[in-house]
């Protein structure tokens, strides 16, 4: 097959643990030709969507590539959207774009409108049977009160990644007003708020989910001694687990909507027993969870599911 990925540059991508890479390299060990694209790659000429991309190569270095080609994204088997959040303008008018692509034959992963419809910390509200008390505003009145009602609560914006501009606040933070006005720029801007979950401590249990089936291993991220975010981009240290129970409940109900939907390649963020997240962007984790199983009696290798299930859809 003929894939291309839409990255961030690659120069910035951690060769020892982006999760792009260790899809690409699974591919590359099937024989199949690997293509690179920035966001600002595509483009549409008339009402014909189009993209530079170049052929990518792995080397003794690392990757080589050649001279960008102007295609059509129907001319790949598989076009898979990679770039990183956060979520704006920008990687906003890249979902129509990819849409055209798609209604033009191309086969997207995540399917794009999917992608612009879910955003990652509303899309738990789908599922308000999995979640924690929360609220959604930009009125700081309203946050305080949710504030005096839980006492204990964490709040985030609705387009960060890698825990980033995540607070947790307590009733007596003498810092409370400080934060709100930041978070919500003076109640302007609009942050979701969740009761704080103490079962964080255990991690935060980053679950992969490929086409609709969850992977058996979760990456529990533990966060570092004094910190509250588990996230491995703040310090957080990874744990490769076995699903329990409740996991298995979440993983499976979200899974089968999530397949509905067209979101091939998903990371559901699970506390204790509770949905936190949904990433549809740019999911991680692969990395961490094969190193950690490879030398078990039923090792899990997350690139590997995912290239088995994307040759099986992406020939239908």
């Amino acid at each position: 097959m003929k894939l291309l990925f839409i990255l961030d540059p690659l120069e910035s991508l951690k060769a020892y643990k982006d999760t792009s890479l260790a899809i690409m390299r699974e591919a590359t060990n099937r024989g199949h030709e690997l293509f690179v694209s920035q966001q600002h790659d595509l483009f549409l000429r008339g009402d014909i969507a189009k993209i530079n991309a170049k052929k990518f190569t792995f080397t003794e270095q690392l990757f080589s590539t050649e001279e960008a080609i102007e295609y059509v994204p129907a001319d790949f088997n598989a076009v898979i959207m990679r770039k990183d959040p956060p979520f704006d303008n920008e990687y906003l008018y890249s979902t129509y774009l990819l849409e055209i692509a798609a209604n033009q034959g191309a086969k997207v992963y995540n399917n794009p409108s999917a992608i612009r419809g879910w955003n990652e910390k509303l899309s738990v509200t789908r599922f308000p049977q999995f979640t924690p008390e929360f609220l959604v505003t930009a009125n700081n009145d309203l946050i305080r009160e949710f504030l005096s009602e839980h006492q204990d609560i964490v709040v985030k914006p609705l387009d960060g990644m890698g825990g980033s501009s995540i607070f947790r606040l307590g009733l007596k933070d003498p810092n409370v007003s400080v934060i709100l006005e930041t978070i919500t720029n003076f109640g302007t801007r609009t942050i979701m708020a969740q009761r704080y979950l103490p079962a964080i401590l255990q991690g935060d249990k980053r679950i992969i989910v490929i086409n609709g089936t969850p992977l058996p291993y979760s990456l529990a991220r533990i966060p570092m001694a004094g910190e509250t975010r588990g996230n491995l981009a703040a310090g957080g240290t990874g744990v490769a687990q076995l699903l329990s129970e409740r996991d298995l409940e979440i993983a499976n109900t979200v899974g089968k909507v999530l397949k509905q939907a067209g979101l091939f390649l998903v990371g559901l963020d699970v506390i204790g027993d509770y949905l936190t997240e949904i990433n549809v962007t740019s999911p991680t984790g692969m990395v961490e969870i094969a190193k950690q199983t490879q030398h078990l009696t039923q090792p899990c290798n997350p690139a590997s599911v995912m290239m088995d299930a994307m040759e099986r859809h992406a020939v239908l």
